[in-house]
């Protein structure tokens, strides 16, 4: 929760009405003042503009001033712009219909009534909502009213207010209304604010007997469409990274929408008529107003720091708004980490009062079941043994007594709800929440409970749904309490799009449908590993438990395995299978970083790794867990370019356990690679085939793949000494573009190569360079572009012109990139410290360099420049993004073609590429 701040003072503030009398006064006295320039309507105009300007400045700022010193209650905050609003609205009408008509007599309180519909009706506004009006009219007056409204307009758009208008007569508005729902939707929350009240109270009375009261259904499912369709356009997802505040699944819409149903409905002018009306308990309607509250302060804080209406929570937002609602760092986590986890909790208890309040209306028969329910009523009736019932379909406790007197039931109704294929009923879930103090020590150390569990993640094909509904109600960190502080836990960084918890359900959820055979093009090794038969209860307590560590200051994989250890043996796992879950929590990232951070084409790689796993059955279990984690990430993240390096590394392993490690060494593969080579140039005599296997040294013919031994092959056959030859080619297998160069050999190559690159907007995502034995130089470097795909192929023309034109010296990147090199503003608030490491041990030829930093634009060119004007060679470079974070992996050789052994000459090389990266990220930031 929020820092507590000291109870304001607010005895020196300024009144945050607005002042209507002294505005009025004013505008007076300096109409009074115009003198010959009186006759001008536009003098005029400016005059009252100014002394409505003024007061609204004066009456904002004031309420912006109060509103900090209370930062986490808005309560105040948007009751007072609304009413500040209606002080300017009447005095803007007031002063138009005396001074800006030109004689013509418009009296406001008799030709139209003034009422503020929407969210301004409603009696709520953030700094910068719009400002929506009605201006009802007499059927004989429209023109003589109209004549009024447009000068009030011209005054409220020099005003520079926002506002959405309609002149209309009772007539015009039922009309449009049965034909237009946004326009039915902004009068359920109109509100009269000035001029003819009779009007007003003659529209709701006709809207309430000849529309409203006939059309209910109607409405509650154009609603929940409307809904439907505003939550996929922001992502569907409650526990978006960035969500919309207001529109978003879990934000202030969905809050409201269920106030215009109940308005609609019943007629309600407060939300608390709500609970008489039995649609929420006293508990729930402190939740609503305790969500509301929270969220309506949240959107406030945006609109003032964006100085405009802004609703979208976006990183650099996230920063300022917890600092300004008083979190603080704490725990191991930043103050946006924990001001974000409130914000998810919110959202989840909004999204449970959504489901309590439609089943409620279904309930009543004002709104129509799901059509998938009702054709399952139609075709079998659910059935269910005390304590369960049925009810509208869904799950739901019959004999409350009876199901509280088994608390094993409190885990049992999920299993339940799975095995009889139906969804459980909010009064199901209202008992739940309410009994969670039943599950207790006993309970969770319980073998029968542990069997329940065990029951709904591995028997029914479907455990995400019962998981992601234990976890909603509290039951999952309640039996499982190391689960409890990642509940909501939102990670604050560009790579994980899910909080923690809800990232683990995904990941369970992938792994399910991989075993449903959903996902065997997409995923055939992991697919063919369950095939084959693992142990499936380690699998899932490993899933569940992998970040289970995460939020400490402590390293999260070993942190989790610690815990994952007690969890696996409370939930009765056997030693053996404990041990192997604890194993693979604390080495879930292995198989990951060494298929994105290492050279795989690296027979030291693959031995490495094959000794860090030991066995086939390890393997086996840490490459479905890794799938599933990258998977689990985001909808975007798994592309093929990652599916080819696990692949590749899972079956290099695998050959390698089972055949023994000699399987993988170089000279087997260099073998195989000119073999396989000649195959492929059949056309080719046998002295230009000799020729090319005797200029490449040894890691050439294992690191890349015979297409681009054949494509090399060409080039060189052909190629001048100042020439550059350029091959681009899409490769579709990898979701990128493959690049291959061949050149005379000279310094820096590598460097320059990079910077041509990141001038049209690369992305490398790996790379590798080798010399021959007669001085040419080859390079292949893989590339996506900003969306990280492949690039069109009516892209490529451009790319290779201004490659060439880089590499001949015709643009000198370095100059070319300073203005290019910029960080978006929302990407500005990470920080990524920069840790740098030198192995010796991971390669048998090379030094392995990583560099673990912030990623940016024209990172990978200063880092290769830094390298290179330190006379290092740079063999491979392998590049792995996640988010804002980058690291990448340079192996490398002094120019004398040997490892960097001395500890001086690593030090010395690590504080020029600090130097590099930090010069580069103040440019980024200019």
């Amino acid at each position: 929760m929020p820092g507590q701040h000291a109870p304001p003072d607010f005895s020196e503030l300024a009144s945050t009405a607005f002042e209507r009398d002294r505005t009025r006064h004013e505008a007076q006295a300096a109409l009074d003042a115009l003198g010959a320039n009186g006759d001008d309507v536009v003098a005029r105009r400016k005059v009252i503009v100014d002394a409505l300007s003024r007061e609204l400045k004066r009456c904002r700022a004031a309420i912006q001033t109060r509103f900090l010193t209370t930062p986490t209650e808005a309560s105040p905050t948007i009751e007072d712009y609304a009413r500040a609003t209606d002080g300017c609205v009447l005095l803007a009408v007031e002063l138009a219909a005396a001074h800006l008509l030109d004689g013509l007599n418009v009296d406001p309180d008799r030709d139209l009534s003034i009422i503020a519909v929407g969210g301004y009706g409603r009696g709520e506004m953030a700094p910068h909502s719009d400002v929506d009006l009605l201006f009802l009219t007499p059927p004989n007056n429209v023109e003589r009213a109209e004549t009024l409204v447009s000068a009030v307009l011209y005054v409220m758009w020099d005003l520079k207010l926002k506002v959405g208008h309609a002149t209309r007569t009772i007539n015009d508005c039922l009309k449009l209304a049965k034909g237009d729902y946004t326009i039915r939707t902004s009068l359920v929350e109109m509100r009269h604010i000035g001029g003819d009240p009779t009007l007003f109270e003659d529209l709701r009375n006709r809207l309430w007997g000849e529309l409203f009261r006939s059309t209910a259904k109607d409405f509650i499912e154009a609603k929940l469409q409307e809904r439907t369709a505003r939550l996929q356009k922001q992502g569907g997802q409650r526990y978006m990274v960035e969500p919309n505040v207001k529109e978003g699944k879990g934000g202030l819409r969905d809050l409201q929408s269920l106030f215009w149903i109940a308005k609609y409905i019943h007629g309600v002018r407060d939300a608390a008529d709500l609970v008489p009306l039995g649609l929420f308990t006293k508990e729930e309607f402190d939740s609503f107003l305790k969500s509301e509250a929270f969220l309506w302060a949240i959107r406030c804080h945006l609109h003032i720091l964006a100085g405009r209406a802004s609703d979208q929570l976006t990183f650099d937002l996230q920063v300022e708004v917890a600092d300004r609602m008083g979190y603080v760092d704490k725990r191991g986590r930043r103050a946006v980490e924990h001001f974000m986890q409130d914000y998810f909790r919110a959202a989840i208890r909004v999204g449970e009062l959504t489901r309590i309040f439609l089943t409620a209306l279904e309930e009543a028969h004002v709104k129509t079941e799901p059509a998938l329910y009702r054709i399952f009523r139609r075709s079998t009736q659910p059935k269910a043994l005390p304590p369960y019932a049925i009810k509208q379909n869904r799950l739901t406790i019959g004999d409350t007594e009876l199901f509280l007197s088994d608390k094993l039931n409190m885990l049992r109704i999920f299993e339940v709800g799975l095995r009889s294929g139906t969804l459980l009923h909010p009064d199901a879930m209202r008992i739940i929440a309410a009994s969670l103090p039943l599950i207790d020590d006993e309970m969770r150390k319980s073998p029968e409970a542990s069997s329940i569990f065990f029951d709904t993640l591995l028997k029914h094909g479907n455990p995400e749904r019962a998981l992601r509904r234990m976890n909603e109600l509290g039951v999952l960190g309640t039996f499982i309490p190391e689960f409890e502080p990642i509940v909501a836990m939102m990670q604050f960084n560009m790579y994980h799009t899910y909080t923690v918890d809800e990232h683990t359900i995904q990941c369970i959820a992938i792994l399910a449908q991989i075993e449903r055979g959903e996902l065997e093009e997409d995923l055939p090794v992991a697919s063919s590993i369950l095939k084959d038969g693992l142990n499936r209860k380690v699998l899932y307590v490993a899933l569940l438990c992998h970040d289970i560590g995460k939020g400490r200051a402590e390293d999260h994989s070993i942190l989790g395995a610690r815990i994952a250890r007690d969890v696996a043996t409370r939930l009765g796992l056997n030693k053996k299978e404990v041990e192997t879950v604890e194993w693979l929590v604390r080495y879930h990232l292995l198989m990951s970083d060494m298929a994105q951070k290492r050279d795989i084409a690296d027979p030291r790689t693959v031995r490495d790794f094959a000794k860090a796993v030991r066995t086939r059955k390890r393997l086996d279990l840490l490459t479905v867990l890794t799938v599933c984690d990258i998977r689990g990430v985001s909808p975007n993240t798994w592309n093929n370019w990652k599916a080819v390096l696990i692949r590749a590394l899972y079956r290099q392993t695998r050959r390698g356990l089972e055949d023994g490690m000699e399987a993988l060494n170089r000279e087997n593969r260099g073998v195989e690679a000119k073999r396989l080579l000649a195959q492929a140039l059949p056309e080719w005599s046998d002295d230009d085939l000799r020729r090319e296997k005797n200029r490449h040294y040894p890691p050439y013919w294992q690191g890349l793949h015979v297409t681009a031994h054949v494509v090399f092959a060409r080039l060189l056959r052909d190629v001048a000494d100042d020439q550059v030859a350029v091959d681009l080619e899409p490769d579709l297998d990898r979701d990128a573009t493959r690049i291959c160069f061949a050149m005379a050999d000279h310094p820096g190559i590598f460097a320059r190569m990079t910077g041509a690159l990141a001038l049209v907007g690369a992305n490398v995502v790996d790379a590798r360079t080798f010399t021959t034995k007669d001085g040419y130089a080859v390079a292949a470097f893989w590339v996506q572009d900003a969306e990280g795909a492949p690039y069109e192929p009516s892209r490529l023309p451009r790319l290779k012109t201004m490659i060439h034109k880089t590499l001949q010296g015709e643009v000198v990147a370095e100059e070319a990139l300073k203005d290019r090199d910029k960080l978006k503003k929302r990407e500005r608030p990470f920080n990524v410290p920069t840790h740098i490491t030198f192995d010796n041990d991971g390669s048998d030829i090379y030094t392995i360099i990583e560099v673990d930093t912030r990623d940016r634009p024209g990172l990978l060119f200063d880092l290769c420049r830094t390298l290179a004007g330190s006379n290092i060679y740079i063999a491979n470079a392998v590049i792995a993004t996640y988010g804002e974070q980058v690291v990448d992996t340079f192996y490398v050789k002094d120019m004398f073609g040997l490892k960097l052994h001395a500890e001086g000459r690593q030090r010395s090389l690590e504080r020029k590429l600090r130097a590099a990266i930090a010069e580069g990220a103040q440019q980024a930031r200019r």
